[in-house]
């Protein structure tokens, strides 16, 4: 399946992270939305108009934890199995430890577009990466 019209929520308080990301996924089809605290993450998984196929997750935010919300996730049944992968410097093995045991796939910061592209394409079975626009 193509990633056109897939949509990727992309939360992380570093701006410069949507703004590099933002443009590259959408190059490649997908829709994205950002945000930048739980908070925001949260309503944006309240917005029944703009269903999420898939979220990258920072785990330090200004208003708390990313796994808080990875575990909330996990714990309701509509959010249960969206595919999350999580976008970390973050160097303690038991915080990332539960990361894999509440089923989200890692990468560590700093990270490749290309990389990334191919692990989302990966986890949303969408075939093949996209070719990067030259």
């Amino acid at each position: 399946m193509s990633p056109t019209r897939r949509h990727l929520l992309v939360i992380d308080d570093e701006p410069h992270i949507g703004l590099l990301l933002r443009p590259h996924l959408e190059r490649l089809g997908y829709r994205v939305s950002l945000a930048r605290t739980l908070a925001e993450a949260r309503a944006a998984l309240q917005d029944r108009h703009a269903p999420l196929d898939a979220m990258l997750l920072d785990l330090h935010l200004p208003d708390g934890s990313g796994l808080d919300l990875l575990r909330e996730l996990r714990a309701t049944a509509a959010t249960r199995r969206l595919p999350v992968i999580v976008l970390t410097a973050e160097g303690d093995e038991r915080v990332l430890g539960e990361v894999e045991e509440l089923g989200a796939a890692l990468l560590t910061k700093p990270f490749s577009p290309s990389k990334l592209t191919a692990r989302i394409t990966a986890m949303l079975d969408d075939g093949p990466a996209p070719e990067e626009p030259r």
